[in-house]
């Protein structure tokens, strides 16, 4: 559920459910994007608070995803009948109530990503919050992007489990505090490129992997971990694409 809301109008960074993104005014080029050293093995980061999406290469660790993918339940997918974004709650609402990590810390939850997966923060003067620009090294990608908040829409903040896809699964019927959590819980938010989170849309696995294919198994295991923890089921093709990319 890739909301992208424009961050232009409040003159901050991201906004909407894809991050904001500015090129630091210039185009974003290729390069390694796990070549900081700072992303993690979503199996090595739980509760989405580390940063980056590191990609999963051992077959120790491949067989570790596989079992978490097996996990899985799966349903057929609703009807998105009464889907609204407001349902998930406003966007990057920091006063998420169920415990979630960076909720209720002063800022929202599109800054925390930035921080948690940038480099080379800086903020807007008098903020120790807003990001006025970064450097972002794509998971989705590989991508390196200099971003600037002053061209908003180069990085957006990918969900990972889209929400209209959460809505159908099962999330309609949830309280909304719930639908809240899962809209800003690190877990389940990734900055990455723009325009390659805009391609995604609602998909699910079967219908949209990233681009760059040694990270396909880790997005899948991120997809997983959202999928346990918020007890939603994906659907038998998305399951067994997620498999797939896992060497299963």
């Amino acid at each position: 559920m890739l909301l992208a809301v424009l961050a232009a109008a409040a003159g901050t960074t991201l906004t909407g459910c894809k991050a904001v993104q500015d090129s630091g005014g210039s185009s974003p080029g290729p390069s390694d994007a796990k070549a900081s050293g700072r992303a993690v093995s979503p199996l090595d980061n739980p509760d989405g608070t580390k940063p980056g999406l590191a990609a999963i290469t051992s077959d120790g660790d491949k067989a570790k995803a596989k079992a978490l993918i097996g996990k899985i339940a799966t349903k057929g997918r609703g009807p998105k009948t009464g889907y609204e974004r407001d349902e998930f709650g406003y966007a990057w609402m920091d006063s998420a109530p169920g415990g979630i990590p960076y909720a209720h810390n002063g800022c929202d939850s599109r800054n925390d990503l930035l921080k948690r997966d940038g480099e080379d923060v800086r903020f807007r003067s008098g903020s120790d919050c807003v990001v006025s620009s970064m450097t972002l090294h794509d998971p989705y990608t590989g991508k390196t992007i200099d971003w600037t908040k002053s061209r908003a829409t180069t990085v957006q903040i990918d969900h990972v489990m889209p929400l209209s896809y959460d809505w159908q699964m099962g999330a309609s019927h949830w309280p909304k505090g719930k639908r809240e959590d899962i809209a800003n819980d690190p877990l389940n938010l990734i900055p990455a490129d723009g325009r390659t989170n805009s391609a995604k849309g609602d998909s699910g696995p079967a219908s949209w992997l990233p681009p760059d294919k040694q990270i396909r198994c880790s997005y899948s295991v991120r997809f997983a971990q959202v999928s346990l923890k918020y007890d939603l089921p994906v659907t038998s093709a998305d399951k067994q694409m997620m498999l797939e990319q896992c060497g299963g």
